[in-house]
Parts: structure tokens; sequence; C-alpha cells
């Protein structure tokens, strides 16, 4: 008489099973595999390839590849799943590793139950897949080890294109590189990736070092080699400028996708390199001076058409190292004072009529998404928020939107804050900024600029998915 191993069971007519069964799992595109049946194993498994997690670590989510059938690397099935826990399981033959759990309905005949699966690589295994006791119990099933294939035979060619399972949305693994993740700017594009879906890890750009090499570059990262990122958010400081471009550059070694490349970054970091690009591509700007030899004062002064005019250094920020100097001598004074401190400076004419105001347009691939109008405090002509400027809305002009867009494009950028004077002939370009903050912008104009951010990474790295991981409509020009 044949011995049944019998499962503990719901109390519905259990599932009679042989040692071996096709079954599917239809919500992550496997509809057919041949699965061993084995009540030995506690857990089931699944053959899976190039695991990534994702998502908020709240709600992480993992992504990998299934190959099904043996032999056939041709069908490949891309599959998302929500990640239940990690774990450390043990094989047959003894071998103990740590394992992702995923939680997917399991079809098996006429039954579906949502069971729990891990992933490993079976590609050394007869069977892609191997049921488990607690699979069976949630199956209520009984299993009869002398007979194969009781329930009916799904078969491969379930998977022809005719039969193909819906593409699946893509989420992302991005990394942000800034050395405060707890700034508004930061916070902002952390809150509006998950929000959408994606995983989004802050990476403190001072703690990373760099294997540089041929077959495998990588980042590594308090003594651990970083995953993959499918794309890196660079928010460079002055002060780490030349480490932080290294390690973009590194990033970019790695296969990942940098919202702004390093040496776009560089580009717009270096004000006079920025500004000789931008005059070689035609686009206006205050008349600018820069000379090294003190002897040259007088004539760099009458080059900007003399006082009042500004003196920048090269290296400032945020409105630092920017001086107005109201009469020819005391320029001088100032020059004097920057060259012995060996720092290089610019000369710009004051273009008096702006009255402390520029114009700070947001620039996201190849449109102006957002704009705010910054007002020097009283007092102040330095504009910038950092200084006590007013981020106040603002409608830009045609030329403004026009002119800012050349502005990025010339330096190579994809993201920037592109600063405009208003001046009687016309706007003129001071700055390019390739790490914007999104504070006053966000505040004045009232657009999700962060999201935009985020919106324009997946349409990078996935074109195809552009506009499905949210249905809001596409990147608007504002006006």
């Amino acid at each position: 008489m044949t011995t049944l191993n019998r499962i503990d069971s719901p109390p519905q007519a259990p599932l009679l099973l042989g040692r071996e069964e096709w079954a599917a799992l239809p919500d992550i595109g496997v509809h057919a595999i041949r699965a061993k049946v084995d009540t030995g194993a506690r857990t089931s498994a699944l053959h899976a390839l190039r695991m990534q997690p994702f998502g908020p670590l709240s709600a992480p989510q993992l992504r990998f590849c299934v190959q099904p059938a043996p032999m056939r690397s041709d069908i490949q099935i891309d599959c998302v799943a929500d990640i239940v826990d990690q774990r450390a399981v043990t094989s047959s033959n003894g071998d103990t590793e740590i394992r992702y759990i995923i939680r997917t309905p399991l079809q098996i005949g006429p039954v579906r139950v949502p069971v729990e699966i891990s992933l490993t690589n079976r590609d050394a295994m007869s069977y892609r897949m191997l049921l488990g006791r607690q699979g069976l119990e949630a199956a209520g099933a009984i299993v009869d080890p002398t007979r194969v294939r009781v329930q009916p035979v799904l078969g491969y060619e379930a998977y022809s294109p005719s039969q193909a399972s819906p593409e699946m949305t893509r989420a992302l693994r991005i990394a942000i590189l800034t050395v405060n993740a707890k700034n508004y700017s930061s916070r902002r594009l952390i809150e509006a990736a998950e929000a959408r879906g994606h995983r989004i890890d802050p990476i403190d750009t001072t703690r990373c070092y760099m294997n540089i090499n041929i077959n495998a570059p990588s980042v590594l990262y308090d003594g651990a080699v970083l995953d993959r990122y499918d794309a890196v958010i660079p928010r460079i400081g002055s002060p780490l400028k030349d480490y932080g471009l290294a390690v973009v550059r590194q990033f970019e070694l790695t296969g990942a996708f940098c919202l702004n490349r390093a040496p776009a970054i560089a580009a717009a970091r270096d004000k006079l390199h920025a500004l000789q690009v931008l005059a070689r591509k035609g686009v206006a700007m205050p008349t600018t001076a820069f000379a090294r030899s003190p002897k040259d004062t007088r004539h760099v002064l009458g080059l900007v058409g003399g006082a009042p005019l500004v003196v920048k250094l090269l290296q400032g920020s945020q409105g630092r190292g920017v001086v107005l100097a109201e009469t020819a001598q005391a320029a001088e004074s100032v020059i004097s004072a920057f060259r012995d401190l060996d720092a290089d400076i610019l000369v710009q004419e004051f273009v008096e009529e702006a009255k402390g105001a520029d114009i700070r347009c947001f620039v996201i691939g190849a449109k102006v998404v957002a704009a705010m109008k910054r007002q020097a405090k009283l007092g102040d002509f330095r504009s910038n928020l950092h200084q006590g400027g007013e981020a106040l809305p603002v409608k830009i002009t045609a030329a403004e939107r026009d002119m800012a867009v050349r502005a990025v494009k010339a330096l190579g950028l994809q993201v920037a804050g592109v600063d405009i004077l208003r001046a009687h002939d016309g706007p003129k370009v001071i700055e390019v900024n390739a790490s914007p903050g999104l504070q006053g912008v966000e505040r004045a104009s009232g657009k999700d600029v962060a999201g935009l951010i985020i919106q324009h990474l997946e349409g990078r790295i996935r074109p195809e998915l552009a506009g499905r991981l949210d249905p809001e409509e596409p990147l608007r020009q504002v006006t």
C-alpha cells in the first residue's frame, strides 16, 4: 500500500501532489515552472539572479531575474516582489547562506495561496523551484512520492511572445552625495524619490574612497563596497570640490548615471572657465576682466567701465567673496587685499539697474521648471538667500528662459540654477550653479522641484518608463 506524506492541511479537500509538479507564480510573471516537492525542506526556494533591493526601508522590495527553464537562458523574467525577511537558510548539502525571502501567490492546480519563498542561485540544480513544507501547508496538500505530475502540466510555451507577461515598472536605486542629509534640499530629494517608490541612500562624500582598476572599479564606504546604483545625485560643496569630483567620476566608472557629470560640475564651479564657455556660446553676461599682476589693476578697472564695479573671488560661493567697490580707490584696495591672500579674482561691471535683485531660473534637462526673484536685504547688493536675500515669485520672459537653457546646455549640465540680472540692454547671466538649493525656489514658485528632478532621472535611465511611475503630466515649462 502506498504511503502518503501528510502535510497539516486546512479542512477543505486536500490537494494531491506528486514528487514533481508544475506551478506558477503569476504575480511576478512566472507562468510555468517545474518544481520539486520536498517535505524535508521547510521553506520553498526559487532560482533567482541579479537580485537588487530598492524602495523605502519601511517597505523594501527586490528586483531580480528568474530563468524558469533549465538550459534555456533565453527565457528570462524580470520580477519585482516585496521583501518580507532576510534569513539564514541551510541547503540539503549543509551550506548556509543569507537569503532574501519574498511573499507572492503560488498557483498549483486549482489552488492559489500566498507563500514565502527564499531566493537563491539554483543553476546547478535539476529543478528551478523547490516547494517546501510551508507552501504545502498553505496549499492544504498531501504528497504521494511515488507519483509525478498529478496536477495539470503547464509547459514553457507559456513564455511565447503572445503570452508574455506585461512589462513591470522598474524602480530605481539612487545615491545622493551630500555631507548633510538633513538639509532642506537633501531631505526633499529623499522624500520625492521614496514617494515615487525608489530607494535612495544619502552618502557622505567625505567617507567614500575608491578602488580604481580596469576590471571592477568600485566605491567603498566605511570599509564596505557600495552596491551598484542606477543613479547618483551629486551635491558637492565648494570645500570638497576636488575630492567630490573624484568620487563622482568613480561612480561614473561603475556605470551609474550621474545627474550632473564631473566635467560639467567642474566647469560650472570654475567661474572664469564658465564665463569663457558662455562667452564662446554667445550667452550675454556682464563685462568681466581677469588679471594676475597687480600692475594691471587700473587697466582692468577700465575694461569693465570703471567704478562702481564688483570684485569676486573665483572660489567664493553663496555670496561670500563678492564685494561692491563704489570708487576706483576702493576697488584697488579690495583687489590688493585679495591678491595679498594669493586669491584669484574676477572684476565685473556693476548692473545698477538690477537694484539688488536677480532671477534664479531652475533648469532641468532643456526646460526652466521654476523660477524666483531674489531681492537683496536693505543696504546690500547681494541677493543670495544665504546673505539675507528674500525669495519672491516672478514671471520670467521668453528671453530669460531661453538664456537659462542655453547656459546650462553650454556647460553640459542636466540640472542647474542660472542666475540672471535684468539690465537695460537685456538679461545677463552672472552664474550657473551645479548644486542649486531647493528651499527658496520651491517656496517662491510653489513647484515640486524635487519631484521633477526624480522624474527627470526616471526618463534618462529608462526612457520607456518616463511618466509611468507616477501619473503626473510631463515636466512643465514655467513662464
